[in-house]
């Protein structure tokens, strides 16, 4: 008796376009901070490891020339996510609002920041492969 192990299944085509990027790091980036928010009023080890991970699979799992929306979203995402929290908790006293919204940010900079230079310093580097090199003289 033979088995045929299989493997997990192949992505085929290209990948995703810009907008199917944006969507899938903008819909895990909410999911999990809005859990999380609920959870624990507020962000933390499970938001920055997920914001990581969206980077990862966007520069991944995107077609060539994404690189640079996959880099951009997850901070835009996660700063339109607890800005729209905070705004149906709190309500529109700036004072409180601006406080808590710096105090989110400031729960999630290691890996905002961890992830921003890993994914610049990939697109920066596509950039340089793509271009060509000069003439030796």
């Amino acid at each position: 008796m033979s088995t045929t192990a299989q493997g997990l299944p192949k992505i085929t085509g290209p990948g995703l376009k810009k907008e199917g990027v944006v969507i899938l790091q903008a819909f895990f980036i909410a999911f999990f901070t809005a859990i999380e928010l609920l959870f624990r009023s507020g962000p933390g080890i499970i938001t920055g490891v997920i914001i990581c991970l969206v980077l990862f699979g966007g520069i991944r799992f995107g077609r060539k020339g994404t690189t640079y929306v996959a880099v951009v979203t997850p901070p835009l995402a996660f700063a339109a996510t607890v800005l729209l929290y905070l705004l149906l908790t709190e309500g529109l006293k700036p004072s409180r609002l601006g406080l808590d919204f710096i105090a989110s940010l400031a729960a999630i900079a290691p890996y905002l920041l961890a992830s921003a230079l890993y994914g610049w310093f990939i697109y920066f580097n596509e950039k340089a492969k793509a271009r060509k090199p000069k003439p030796r003289i």
